[in-house]
């Protein structure tokens, strides 16, 4: 898996400063924005972080963060568009021919050499399979490459690879970290989470400091399970 950050708002603590302020001040937020300058930035981070303390978060939401990520699988990807206060740019299997597609092999099975062995198998098998069809259909069906592919899809296993850009805003990945960092999160989201929330926490400390799962701020575990290692159950 490789996440990289692609870009983010600009000038993100002053953007927020002017927008959490205009709710209280009969100035433009055009007008505090533009003397942002006389206000130290140590006085910044304190105002935003007591903002996120006092769950004043709109103003939060005018900031936003842009990622790529590649090498996660369509299962990954499935559980990240559940998301829906965000944009995604995903690499298309139509557009793309996935003849010799990447896949994800999961840990469990990459220990067990049997399992690793069958699941390296059955991969084998869909490839070929789609290579075949692909010829058949360019032998006998008069369709142009853009439509065997959007056809060939419906091989394509849950653990071929792509790739997805993810812009959302910053109270929306407060959300999202603290439901996919939970540790009943699938594994592979959970990971792409945690690549996600270090680079917004090099930008903004002052509001992903204390981002986590949702039990880091409740105390207890909202799933109510019974072997989470890091808070009782709220029973």
């Amino acid at each position: 898996m490789e996440v990289n950050l692609l870009s983010y708002t600009k000038n993100p603590q002053k953007i927020i400063y002017a927008s959490a302020r205009q709710c209280y001040s009969k100035f433009s937020a055009y007008s505090i924005y533009s003397k942002k300058d006389k206000l130290p930035s140590s006085k910044l981070k304190k105002f935003i972080a007591e903002l996120v303390k006092r769950g004043h978060l709109s103003p939060l939401e005018h900031v936003s963060f842009t990622f790529a990520a590649s090498g996660i699988s369509r299962i990954c990807t499935h559980q990240l568009v559940r998301h829906r206060i965000a944009s995604y740019s995903q690499q298309s299997q139509r557009y793309v021919g996935m003849d010799d597609f990447d896949f994800v092999l999961p840990d469990s099975i990459k220990k067990d050499p049997r399992a690793k062995k069958e699941f390296l198998e059955a991969v084998s098998y869909l490839k070929n399979k789609y290579q075949k069809i692909r010829g058949i259909l360019e032998e006998s069906s008069g369709l142009d490459k853009e439509k065997i592919n959007q056809d060939l899809r419906f091989l394509l296993p849950q653990a071929c690879g792509t790739k997805i850009v993810i812009s959302m805003n910053a109270r929306q990945l407060l959300h999202f970290f603290a439901e996919r960092l939970c540790l009943r999160a699938q594994w592979e989201v959970r990971g792409l989470a945690a690549k996600m929330l270090s680079f917004s926490r090099k930008v903004l400390p002052e509001i992903f400091d204390g981002a986590g799962p949702k039990c880091k701020k409740l105390n207890f575990c909202p799933e109510s399970a019974l072997d989470c290692p890091l808070y009782p159950n709220k029973k």
